[in-house]
């Protein structure tokens, strides 16, 4: 799967691609992240990439003509059309399944804001709008990197074992995943609960299908009413 990033300062995401699951993943030739700075995209003789807003207020506007140029080159590099999404406060919420309807893309062309926002043109040239969450950050760079992590660990091969994404939380479902443990079975007098180490599969497997429900309860009831 290609991975293209349209940012004002694309080298922010470049020590995060080239760390961990991604970066095995892509020595693997199992995804590619292509970073792009936008100002490359500028039109020729104006190399703004913002301007004020029509109509009045604070800040600055992104232009779309840097975008549609990135978006047009993007095309052409990859051979085929990538989907488009551009990263915004105001666009649906990032969650597990989408990340997995993501993850069979062939190509997914991540656009990141900076500013007051980016031309509402610029979101009709996109297939999506998405949001990681209801606050507003700088920019969207973090958000990206949010991006890249939710939707390349869902692209097949990527994490080594299935059964690791199988287990995280909103993977099958909306409950959150269940506690974990590992050595010392006793750390400043917590103990790691005795049916984990009794050595009973079965029984392990409905105590963590019932901490995940008491977790989920505990803290995100909104997502079982």
């Amino acid at each position: 799967m290609r991975f293209d990033i349209v940012a004002m300062w694309p080298e922010m995401l470049a020590p995060y691609a080239s760390r961990g699951t991604l970066w095995a993943a892509q020595e693997r030739q199992l995804i590619e992240v292509h970073l792009h700075r936008l100002e490359t995209f500028a039109l020729a003789g104006r190399p703004l990439v913002d301007d004020r807003p029509f109509g009045g207020g604070a800040g600055m506007v992104m232009r779309p003509e840097p975008f549609a140029r990135a978006i047009e080159a993007i095309g052409t590099e990859a051979g085929t059309k990538p989907f488009t999404v551009l990263l915004s406060a105001q666009g649906v919420r990032l969650d597990q399944k989408l990340a997995r309807e993501l993850a069979h893309k062939r190509a997914l062309t991540l656009l990141a804001g900076r500013y007051e926002g980016v031309d509402e043109r610029v979101a009709q040239m996109c297939d999506l709008e998405i949001s990681i969450g209801d606050y507003v950050l700088a920019g969207g760079e973090v958000a990206a990197a949010v991006m890249l992590e939710a939707v390349g660990r869902m692209v097949p091969g990527v994490v080594g074992r299935h059964e690791s994404a199988a287990t995280d939380s909103f993977f099958s479902g909306p409950l959150l995943g269940h506690p974990q443990y590992t050595r010392p079975r006793t750390f400043r007098k917590m103990s790691v609960p005795e049916v984990l180490i009794s050595g009973d599969h079965e029984r392990i497997r409905r105590w963590r299908a019932v901490q995940a429900w008491r977790k989920t309860l505990r803290h995100r009831p909104d997502l079982v009413q």
